[in-house]
């Protein structure tokens, strides 16, 4: 099913999906395919391609990465879980949108093994203690086209998450994916799924002024 949707309406809504995800309803694996061919259109730096995609959508394989999923969620990184006072003043603009959030993420971990596909996408090279070259030449080769693939999903009806549930335990979440862990990087943990309804909406965000800078960085 392809939605009636122009290229902002898809820009601008393609959320992320959590509390809407359809549990029951499996996900054919030609629209996965599709989802990908478009993914694979991205820009990719020296046109190196080290892009995949591992889908998971086997009963047991999902249960064991839905193991692994929420003990990571429990591993507190004190870098990665750091907040600013501007980040809290973001975060607590529009009234109930950490209640909304905490509520989504919960629903989710509460219910990860059901998610009928679960997306890993990764990358060849690792950048652990890498340059700030090295880690934008790289991540700029992945995130592009998960992006992609992500809005691909929103068009065909299906709903998408980034998380970044792979990366405190990911040496174990490739092992059982059976990914090279030394040679390649898990880029986040994907659930998907159709959603219950198409409709969404842009979502609340800070005003441009406080993004958009002109010629030089003011503010």
């Amino acid at each position: 099913m392809e939605l009636d949707l122009s290229a902002d309406e898809l820009l601008s809504t393609t959320r992320a999906v959590r509390h809407r995800l359809d549990f029951s309803r499996p996900v054919p694996w030609r629209l996965i395919g599709e989802c990908v061919d478009l993914a694979v259109q991205a820009p990719t730096g020296r046109n190196r391609q080290r892009w995949h995609f591992v889908v998971v959508t086997d009963a047991k394989r999902r249960q064991a990465l839905a193991d692994v999923f929420r003990r990571a969620v429990a591993v507190v990184d004190p870098v990665a879980s750091r907040l600013s006072h501007r980040d809290m003043q973001r975060m607590t603009m529009h009234s109930g949108s950490m209640t909304r959030m905490t509520s989504g993420f919960q629903h989710l971990y509460d219910n990860i093994h059901r998610v009928p596909a679960i997306v890993v996408p990764c990358v060849e090279g690792r950048t652990d203690g890498a340059s700030v070259l090295a880690q934008s030449m790289t991540w700029g080769s992945i995130l592009p086209a998960v992006w992609s693939f992500m809005l691909a999903a929103r068009a065909r009806g299906l709903g998408t998450v980034w998380t970044t549930a792979q990366g405190p335990l990911e040496r174990e979440m490739a092992q059982v994916l059976g990914v090279p862990y030394d040679e390649v990087m898990l880029a986040a943990f994907i659930p998907l799924a159709f959603t219950l309804g198409t409709e969404f909406r842009p979502a609340r965000r800070i005003p441009r002024d406080q993004v958009l800078h002109r010629d030089h960085w003011s503010g």
